[in-house]
């Protein structure tokens, strides 16, 4: 990658205990990460349903375990502890949807072999899924979730245990957006989530800003679903990596800096 990032002020929008990746990625080229934390991880309201579904997956109950987010992984290790479980995936095996929810696994619930599509969306995860006819799926997620991943992989088939392993909510702290806005001192946005659009709207709103103020911005999105997301809200610069990961989002960011992108951006005004 290129220095193109070198001083480009960028917006992170990632839940405080997910930041640091993208933190540390921004500041090894150059970049100066804005913490803006427009998410924030918590138990679901009742965990009886987690609880029974970890207890079932354990007894052999299920043939797969599909996982779709880091957040996820990080819910079930904390509710095993809780309950004294541990995860041997003999009788069932376990499917992610991209390497960084497959590394969590192996390092927060000690299991490899993790499954993972050629790309890193939904529909993948859900098509591409080695099920066998009448498969027992455990699919915990956010309460926030959208059903696509659990509609497609019934309409393969799949019986599918869907269960609310946390719940997302909008974030707070972080730097004063508002008076950056103001000041000009905002170069770009990021946003790993569709949810993290919403919350950064929701927020923004509350803090006495106008969503207009940041249209103009720059807003990278780690995958289309996101930046379908993204262009609902209003943003009209919008761009995701052809790699939906932290990486990926990286070198999104950094071809939009280029001197030639920004040439073209001033001749064309897109």
């Amino acid at each position: 990658m290129s220095d193109g990032l070198k001083g480009k002020r960028i917006v992170n929008t990632r839940a405080s205990v997910q930041a640091r990746g993208l933190d540390d990625l921004l500041r090894a080229h150059g970049a100066i990460p804005i913490s803006y934390p427009c998410l924030r991880i918590v138990p679901p309201d009742d965990l009886a349903p987690l609880d029974l579904a970890l207890r079932e997956l354990t007894a052999g109950q299920f043939d797969w375990l599909v996982l779709a987010s880091a957040n996820t992984v990080q819910a079930l290790r904390v509710r095993l502890d809780v309950l004294g479980l541990s995860l041997a995936a003999e009788s069932w095996r376990v499917a992610a949807i991209g390497p960084a929810t497959a590394a969590a696994v192996h390092e927060l619930l000690g299991i490899s072999g993790v499954t993972v599509p050629g790309e890193y969306l939904t529909e993948a995860l859900a098509d591409h899924l080695p099920l066998k006819p009448g498969a027992r799926v455990f699919l915990p997620a956010s309460t926030l979730a959208e059903p696509l991943l659990a509609e497609r992989l019934t309409a393969r088939g799949a019986t599918v245990c869907v269960v609310d392993a946390y719940q997302t909510v909008c974030g707070d702290g972080g730097g004063d957006l508002a008076e950056s806005l103001r000041q000009r001192r905002i170069d770009a946005l990021t946003f790993t989530s569709s949810s993290a659009v919403r919350c950064f709207v929701e927020r923004l709103k509350a803090e006495c800003a106008s969503i207009e103020s940041v249209c103009e911005l720059c807003a990278a999105c780690i995958g289309p679903r996101t930046a379908a997301t993204a262009r609902a809200a209003g943003f009209r610069q919008v761009i995701v990596p052809d790699a939906h990961t932290l990486t990926g989002l990286l070198q999104a960011l950094t071809d939009y800096f280029s001197p030639a992108r920004q040439q073209e951006i001033r001749f064309d005004g897109t």
